[in-house]
């Protein structure tokens, strides 16, 4: 393969993945309608506007320099070990996120919520503010259980009630 192209091969390239597209989003739009064929049609002209602006050596040269970096990982032990910390990162992220909204694992007062609720009490120190929310947390059991077709907006009135709306 050639390092770069010229005009007229980049061009020519775009043409033809152009040519193809546009075979492709004849069949969609017959198989599932004029908005996804016109959106396919729309997509189709990407490679030849590449190949009119003289982008198309910039994406010949991304998709070889990907193939290669794939190519390379596939055969590196390296590879593989980076890309399942890659994975653990993702879940790791993921999961905190999750404790975060359910309050699991986060200290009194260092949650934004807990932190919003003092400032509008007028306090301080947040740690302040989390106080009558952990008391508002142990009443709630405390209460008489709702019928089982209230259970759904049970979780929407204790906050409601958290907020001061009855």
């Amino acid at each position: 393969m050639p390092e770069t192209l010229n005009d007229n091969v980049g061009v020519g390239l775009g043409a033809a993945l152009t040519a193809v597209g546009i075979v492709i989003s004849y069949f969609v739009w017959r198989k599932k309608g004029a908005a996804y064929g016109l959106r396919g049609v729309a997509w189709s002209l990407l490679p030849l506007i590449a190949g009119l602006l003289l982008l198309m050596d910039v994406v010949m040269q991304f998709v070889l320099g990907v193939l290669g970096i794939l190519l390379t990982m596939a055969f590196k032990l390296q590879s593989w070990v980076g890309l399942a910390l890659a994975v653990v990162m993702v879940v790791l992220y993921v999961v905190s996120g999750f404790m975060k909204s359910k309050g699991i694992g986060v200290k009194p007062g260092a949650r934004p919520q807990d932190k919003a609720q003092a400032k509008a009490q007028g306090e301080g120190t947040p740690a302040a503010g989390a106080a009558p929310a952990a008391a508002g947390q142990v009443k709630a059991p405390q209460q008489a259980k709702a019928p089982a077709a209230d259970d759904d907006f049970g979780d929407i009135e204790a906050l409601l009630r958290k907020r001061g709306i009855d």
